[in-house]
């Protein structure tokens, strides 16, 4: 835990908040004791989102809602956030059940991205927003100011753009399923329209199942 302070220039007051960001519930659920990292994981999403949208809305006043969403939306995805975890080497700091540990649990992108958002949580609820806010900047500023070409598909965001081209449409994301070992987890997701099924997906993490759910949306209607 010394080291990840180290590398992310945070001395946590509450040691807890940190050991609770490194605990994949694979571990937790082992010892049948001790929370795990979901919950932060959680509120870690909110604050990123919330950091991320803040400081594009300002730095681009020239850019409409889309070019916004879509900025905002490679920022957070999976991928990114799982790149942003193996700078900082979380993968070899987790606290993972063996299964986990045996099937590469420490290098899965959805286990990195959660473990992500569940340090900025611990960040923010240990030292207030401006020092999660720092963090987060510290990955995403570069990024923001200078967009790199994403090649990264993102099914969710093209759907809601789709959408969004109709006033008074909704979309809803449901998990529906879930099944497997947890070190071997299978999710599926439904993409409602207005309550109505128009896509179904799955996955080895919640996101993943949505994003396939939005993917065989746009299939269903024609893109």
């Amino acid at each position: 835990m010394q080291q990840i302070e180290q590398k992310i220039g945070y001395n946590f007051k509450d040691k807890k908040l940190l050991r609770t960001a490194l605990t994949h519930s694979s571990y937790a659920n082992e010892l049948h004791r001790g929370e795990n990292n979901e919950r932060l994981e959680f509120l870690g999403d909110a604050v990123l989102s919330i950091v991320v949208a803040d400081y594009i809305f300002h730095l681009y006043s020239d850019k409409k809602e889309g070019e916004l969403t879509k900025l905002r939306a490679s920022l957070v995805c999976e991928s990114t956030l799982a790149g942003y975890a193996r700078q900082l080497g979380l993968g070899g700091k987790l606290l993972l059940g063996r299964g986990e540990q045996h099937s590469g649990g420490a290098d899965r992108p959805s286990i990195l991205a959660d473990a992500f958002e569940a340090l900025i949580a611990a960040i923010y609820l240990d030292g207030g927003m401006e020092e999660a806010r720092r963090f987060v900047l510290g990955f995403t500023k570069k990024e923001i100011e200078h967009p790199a070409v994403r090649r990264t598909a993102d099914y969710k965001t093209t759907l809601q753009e789709i959408v969004q081209q109709n006033e008074g449409e909704r979309l809803e994301y449901v998990l529906v399923g879930e099944s497997g070992p947890d070190h071997n987890k299978h999710f599926v997701a439904e993409v409602h329209l207005n309550s109505n099924v128009i896509g179904k997906g799955g996955g080895r993490s919640k996101k993943e199942a949505e994003q396939q759910a939005a993917r065989a949306a746009l299939e269903l209607m024609g893109y």
